[in-house]
């Protein structure tokens, strides 16, 4: 079975969370730009990216691209902690977007466990 990737809620919700981040680096020092900053935009965009690709896979084939999609985003939350602690984020910034991503991270845990 094939997914369409855009009616999918995980897929909504990395695209949001994607956005935000975006919108967060603005703020971030420009020393920056190529380390960390650039670090925490791939992790982002590669959320909702991997469930784009996998959707037109398998579903034994999505769930691996629903893995490097979770993959990335507790990569993600590891990387905004390091930039709580550098000071480029306050703390209700980080407090906001870990919960939206641990939402992603249970929400799309549940889809896999439904593809097997």
């Amino acid at each position: 079975m094939r997914h369409n990737y855009k009616n999918l809620k995980i897929w909504k919700i990395g695209i949001a969370i994607a956005n935000e981040i975006s919108d967060v680096l603005i703020e971030f020092p420009k020393h920056e730009r190529y380390d960390l900053s650039s670090q925490i935009s791939r992790c982002s965009v590669s959320m909702p990216s991997n469930i784009a690709e996998g959707s037109s896979r398998t579903d034994k084939s999505f769930s691996h691209f629903l893995d490097i999609s979770l993959g990335s985003s507790f990569e993600l939350i590891t990387q905004l902690l390091i930039a709580k602690h550098r000071k480029y984020i306050n703390e209700i910034q980080f407090n906001q977007l870990e919960i939206k991503i641990e939402e992603f991270q249970k929400m799309t845990m549940g889809f896999q466990n439904g593809l097997k």
